[in-house]
């Protein structure tokens, strides 16, 4: 089983590149973050075969899973988990849809930029991360398979920075951000991409300014983080930077997992 995840940064504007990556690469999972699109215009006609499950909003954030398999269950939002009281204004925001494909939960999630640091978009993002902090946990057990797949915005350490120095005050590397994904990982999960790699200089997100992308002064944000029982399994974790170079496109690179399902 291949599952992949993709900050496509408006799926209407990035349609085509998507169907042009799905004929290379027919994952059997896709995760979208930032489609930008209500659910009644996304464009679920233009992916034959693959049946999506989707939470969108107007213009901003959004997610979707593209899967080759019917999904056994689907849920959207933090309460079908936490309930609606616990989780308050989070789920206005539409950034974590949930289902279930042959036992695997696959999570799909867009973690709020937050901006720049001390911010209210900053104190927004931790107190995002802390509830899925508790959704995950209500989740998570020894032998239940769960995939965490998305847009992070979290440089998880160095290695993952073009250029580290002076970052421990920039937004995606701050000291609180990675402790929060220090846990995630204390829960028992780990970065997939790492299992396979621990080479510097390979990233998934590169500004349109600058000729990033040309100097490959990027950071690694997207992530595919895995729990226990999958550990086993893996047999690799890519990052597929063609799409980065491609005429008008997103500024983040899709990351594939492929799993011996």
């Amino acid at each position: 089983m291949q599952i992949a995840t993709w900050n496509v940064n408006s799926i209407r504007t990035r349609l085509a590149q998507i169907q042009q990556w799905l004929a290379k690469n027919p994952v059997d999972v896709l995760c979208l973050q930032e489609t930008k699109v209500v659910d009644e215009q996304f464009p679920q006609a233009h992916f034959p075969g693959y049946h999506c499950a989707i939470a969108g909003q107007k213009s901003y954030n959004g997610v979707a899973i593209l899967s080759k398999q019917v999904p056994a269950r689907t849920s959207r939002g933090f309460a079908p988990i936490l309930g609606g009281e616990s989780v308050g204004d989070l789920d206005e925001q539409k950034r974590l849809i949930h289902v279930q494909i042959q036992g695997l939960e696959i999570i799909n999630i867009y973690v709020p930029n937050g901006q720049s640091v001390g911010s209210e978009k900053y104190a927004y993002k931790l107190r995002w991360l802390t509830t899925l902090h508790q959704y995950l946990s209500a989740i998570v057990h020894p032998e239940r398979p769960v995939c965490v797949c998305g847009d992070w915005n979290i440089a998880p350490t160095d290695l993952d920075i073009y250029d580290p120095a002076d970052k421990a005050e920039h937004i995606m590397a701050s000291p609180p951000e990675r402790t929060a994904f220090q846990q995630f990982l204390d829960l028992h999960f780990q970065d997939s991409f790492r299992l396979c790699s621990q080479a510097a200089g390979q990233f998934t997100w590169w500004d349109y300014r600058a000729g990033s992308f040309r100097r490959n002064h990027g950071w690694r944000i997207d992530h595919i983080l895995i729990s226990a029982p999958l550990r086993p399994l893996v047999k690799n974790c890519w990052i597929d930077r063609e799409p980065r170079g491609w005429q008008q496109p997103s500024d983040h690179a899709p990351v594939v997992l492929e799993l011996d399902i």
